[in-house]
């Protein structure tokens, strides 16, 4: 097991390294000059060429793309993100701010449809072809086709606007306000829990279905097993193996469809962050952020992998 970890530990390492790769390149490639959006956007007219240079002296955008990617590796391994070039604030500090409200949403969002995802997965396959199957079938594919941005702004246009029953929009942290902060949430974790829910209910159904057939589940039914009995013992331990797998793959989901989401309810979250430093050429802010998202990534997908053995015995690392 020791071994098993190691290795991924190191091809995650690996992994990293090429992304940071990536979207540093793909960050100098885009058209434009950061400073000179900088300078546009504050309407600072009177910069000369020698203010221009001192500022890139500043960000260290006079150095060569190699030694840029360096120095900012080098700060990362110091626990330094950079400066931000449009906010003029310490992106360590920006990012300590955002992560947490990001987390928040992504985290809620996947333990709920965890849960409900399973529980109608369970319910379609042991009622199958009865009318709860059929109902939570036809949810799961349109849940699973429907755009999330999309279903934000319905949620609003009838639950806020037209019904008054939740805030249109913003985020209020549970210690400062936690009923207010429960009712903004509402919206966001659905529709950023949705496609999860639809996907987790379709493959748990159809995992549960293989599950019902085995031999070793026709042997309980005959010993005259409480149905609650071989649901728990048997049938949701060997389901969930694949469910599991989904469930390492959400994670980067959640956090790709925390942009939009946290841009439709207006949440001061990570992905907004991104969002606007995207637009805005904010190298630091981008780099970090893309960092961030592929650490969770890689650290879910090993824990995801780790916990094969607990669902299944015979699964061993060697």
């Amino acid at each position: 097991m020791t071994t098993y970890v190691v290795r991924r530990l190191l091809q995650g390492v690996l992994v990293l390294i090429i992304v940071t790769l990536f979207v540093f390149l793909v960050m100098r490639l885009l058209p434009g000059d950061p400073l000179m959006l900088y300078v546009a956007q504050s309407e600072l007219g009177s910069y000369t060429e020698e203010d221009m240079a001192k500022l890139r002296h500043e960000y260290g955008l006079d150095k060569s793309l190699p030694m840029q990617y360096i120095d900012w590796m080098g700060g990362i391994l110091q626990g330094r993100l950079g400066t931000s070039i449009f906010l003029k604030e310490n992106v360590t500090r920006l990012v300590a701010e955002r992560v947490p409200i990001t987390l928040h949403l992504g985290i809620l969002s996947m333990i709920l449809s965890g849960i409900f995802g399973v529980f109608f997965g369970l319910i379609c396959a042991l009622r199958r072809g009865k009318w709860p199957d059929t109902v939570f079938t036809v949810l799961a594919n349109i849940g699973i086709t429907a755009p999330s941005f999309w279903v934000g702004i319905l949620l609003i246009y009838f639950l806020a606007l037209k019904l008054g029953l939740l805030p249109v929009y913003g985020y209020t942290s549970p210690f400062t306000d936690f009923s207010l902060s429960s009712r903004q949430l509402v919206m966001p974790v659905f529709c950023l829990g949705l496609f999860s829910l639809a996907a987790l209910t379709r493959q748990t159904r159809s995992s549960t279905l293989e599950i019902v057939r085995q031999d070793y589940i026709r042997t309980a039914w005959a010993k005259g097993l409480r149905e609650r009995i071989i649901v728990l013992r048997h049938i949701i331990k060997n389901a969930l193996i694949p469910v599991v797998t989904i469930l390492g793959i959400q994670v980067g989901h959640v956090f790709g469809g925390a942009v939009l989401i946290e841009t439709v309810f207006n949440i001061p979250g990570m992905g907004r962050l991104l969002r606007d430093a995207v637009f805005s050429h904010d190298y630091q802010i981008v780099q970090s952020g893309v960092l961030i998202i592929s650490a969770t990534v890689v650290l879910a997908n090993l824990a995801v992998d780790i916990s094969y053995g607990w669902f299944d015995p015979r699964i061993r690392y060697n």
